[in-house]
């Protein structure tokens, strides 16, 4: 198809009748929500990728010689991901979680009706199959990315094959929720909410590929969660639930408070306290008290674990660690330095303390 790309005659828009073309700004739109969407799924693999490194780092180091692992699998500390749904956007998210994560072909699974489409894959040695249960009881993140109309007997399907511990991730915005949440009677599930700004003209990234788009500094910026300038903004309670779902797979893996939270603060570059307040002292790192209100901490024992998060009822109300992202500029620069830093690019100085737009209603 490149031999087509520069004849004029053969393009989409060149069918399109002239009363119609105003019409155009939806498939820039589409593909400006495909950029984000891939962009910020590869940020949330990315940093559990780094949090299964650090769990397994710490689990070793605590091995005396008189301890094994041979209770625990090889590779149970190990991010496995899985994508029920091989349409346009499951295989441009298989694409972009092999190349720019990147996760081995080993450690992703798609699970769709048609798995002989998926040729590409399976050269690089992708497991392709039709068994959405199967899917799911391997996994430990699993991609929803199907029709509406397929999600409820998706959900019938899966809803007990997957363990407590397994991170749903879903890219089916036409199911909020608490709908979600009933169908898969499940609460570690993630929903980005995005909302396309009006009169929007020029969605950055819009003609590019995919991947390409996300190797571009300028396009990888404009999709921070916190930065409305690519034309789409995702709603910041998204990371909440990004946060709160990192502190579940520490408690997952039995890992006292303390040591979540000094799990979750290993996972933002050193850098990140430094930068933030370029005049003034360090920023300091993340307390107990982002996350669980100071009533609750005062009856933690040292040893505790910290109590499972609902990440569907951290994603609907407020909690400490949406306050305090919304009222301190210095916690917004932290997360946005991890983000750019995830994918290798640094934030200019004059970005910094740019407040995350209002969050569009469910």
């Amino acid at each position: 198809m490149d031999i087509l790309e520069d004849l004029e005659s053969l393009q989409f828009e060149r069918g399109i009748e002239e009363e119609n073309r105003s019409w155009l700004y939806l498939q820039h739109r589409c593909h400006g929500l495909m950029i984000k969407g891939c962009a910020h799924a590869t940020f949330f693999c990315k940093l559990l990728h780094n949090l299964s490194k650090l769990l397994q780092e710490k689990k070793t180091s605590r091995c005396s010689s008189t301890e094994s692992l041979a209770n625990a699998p090889e590779d149970d500390d190990e991010l496995k991901v899985g994508i029920i749904g091989g349409g346009h956007l499951g295989k441009q998210l298989a694409r972009v979680l092999l190349q720019l994560v990147p996760i081995p072909a080993e450690r992703l699974r798609i699970s769709t009706r048609r798995p002989e489409a998926l040729d590409e894959f399976q050269k690089l040695e992708v497991q392709c199959f039709y068994d959405n249960s199967h899917l799911v009881g391997w996994a430990n993140l699993v991609f929803l990315c199907c029709l509406p109309s397929q999600l409820p007997s998706i959900c019938t399907e899966i809803q007990n094959s997957f363990r407590k511990a397994c991170i749903v991730y879903s890219f089916v915005s036409a199911v909020p929720i608490p709908r979600l949440k009933n169908l898969l009677n499940h609460t570690n599930i993630l929903r980005p909410q995005y909302q396309c700004v009006e009169g929007f003209a020029h969605i950055v990234g819009a003609n590019k590929e995919i991947i390409a788009a996300l190797q571009d500094p300028v396009i990888l910026q404009a999709t921070c969660p916190s930065d409305p300038a690519g034309g789409v903004i995702l709603n910041i309670k998204w990371l909440d639930g990004v946060f709160y779902a990192a502190l579940n797979v520490c408690t997952a893996k039995a890992a006292h408070l303390w040591q979540a939270l000094q799990l979750v603060n290993e996972l933002f570059p050193a850098s990140c306290f430094k930068k933030c307040r370029k005049d003034g002292p360090p920023c300091p790192k993340l307390q107990l008290g982002h996350f669980l209100n100071e009533t609750y901490i005062e009856n933690l024992s040292p040893k505790s674990c910290l109590p499972w998060f609902d990440l569907t009822i951290v994603q609907l109300r407020d909690t400490p660690f949406s306050d305090n992202l919304l009222t301190h500029p210095a916690l917004q620069d932290h997360v946005t330095h991890l983000y750019c830093n995830s994918f290798g690019i640094s934030l200019p100085e004059e970005q910094h303390h740019v407040a995350p737009p209002d969050s569009p209603s469910e």
